[in-house]
């Protein structure tokens, strides 16, 4: 197990060291929880009264915040915790499984494949026709690549994932367990006797750009056509669906349960909140943010928050709670 004293911390972080500890440090921890041998962190004045509780050792603290360090214990001011402990998360990462063989004797790869340097391929894998495999791909093991696919160099996918065929993968990009990208977007019209329901071929494919991140369960569904994109530094929580022919620009987010229906457009910077839902053939413009549990009917400008079912600016809603709230008291 790692350890580190906390003046090897601090050269990391590179913030005011105030009070010393000779604890050596084997982890990060929450401040109630923290044993004597952890290095916990305080982003907020809220948080100020447990740390007289705590059994930390340290704490890495933003510096506008104000706490009297004991004779036993140390603390890091710096501009934000919340970066730092990112930071000092790195430091005590585990790391990744290891694999025996580079490429597990169980795995299918089409003969027509390419299959850059270094690149690691789990037990039960399947790589199909004309795939194409950047350096250092990782698929660990019951990975599925159909037909045509392109992943670019250190794009790392976890078990269960499945990228269906052409669909065209950045760099340096990580999906996690059982996501699902290409799969058919959902298209149906009523058929012209109005008694049943006709399936609209899905012949596009899906781009995902760079540094891209998509947690557990997610769904990224090819288009009708053209392609559904999702633009470079994205980070996808969990369990989060986008539609076919959605665009999504640069760097945008969007927590657990959100779901972009067809066709929707987010510029870059674009914050979806959790369990948010957005209307087809919306826009979303740059650096607007989408509160949690909303649902979007029309266009968002640029830069604004809108919250609500349906949304609209955000503090208007919250004048409209408010007068509720007053109104159920009589």
């Amino acid at each position: 197990m790692a350890s580190y004293t906390i003046q090897e911390i601090n050269d990391v972080l590179k913030g005011e060291l105030i009070g010393n500890t000779t604890q050596k440090i084997e982890g990060p921890e929450q401040l109630q929880s923290a044993e004597c041998n952890h290095i916990t962190f305080i982003g907020s004045s809220k948080y100020i009264k447990h740390w007289a509780d705590s059994k930390a050792c340290a704490a890495i603290i933003n510096d506008n915040l104000i706490i009297e360090p004991d004779n036993t214990r140390a603390l890091i001011k710096v501009k934000n915790a919340d970066l730092a402990m990112a930071k000092i998360l790195e430091l005590f990462n585990p790391p990744a499984p290891v694999f025996d063989t580079d490429i597990h004797p169980t795995a299918v790869i089409h003969e027509t494949s390419t299959i850059g340097k270094g690149c690691k391929i789990g037990a039960n894998c399947y790589v199909g026709k004309d795939v194409e495999l950047g350096d250092g791909v990782i698929l660990y093991p019951n990975v599925c690549v159909f037909d045509e696919t392109i992943i670019g160099n250190n794009t790392t996918i976890w078990s269960g994932t499945v990228i269906r065929e052409r669909c065209i993968i950045g760099s340096h990009c990580i999906f996690h367990t059982n996501v699902s990208i290409g799969a058919d977007g959902f298209g149906y019209r009523p058929s012209d006797d109005g008694r049943g329901l006709v399936k609209i071929p899905q012949i596009g494919n899906v781009i995902i750009g760079h540094y891209v991140e998509i947690g557990a369960n997610s769904c990224v569904d090819r288009a009708k056509f053209s392609s559904t994109i999702v633009g470079d530094g994205c980070k996808i929580d969990n369990l989060v669906q986008i539609a076919h022919n959605s665009i999504m620009g640069r760097s945008c987010i969007m927590a657990g349960h959100s779901g972009l229906a067809g066709s929707v457009t987010l510029g870059d910077g674009v914050i979806i909140g959790g369990s948010a839902s957005i209307k087809d053939h919306t826009t979303i413009h740059s650096g607007a943010t989408v509160g949690a549990g909303s649902g979007v009917v029309g266009d968002v400008a640029a830069g604004k928050t809108v919250l609500g079912y349906p949304a609209q600016d955000a503090r208007d809603m919250l004048k409209q709670w408010v007068v509720m709230r007053k109104l159920a008291k009589k």
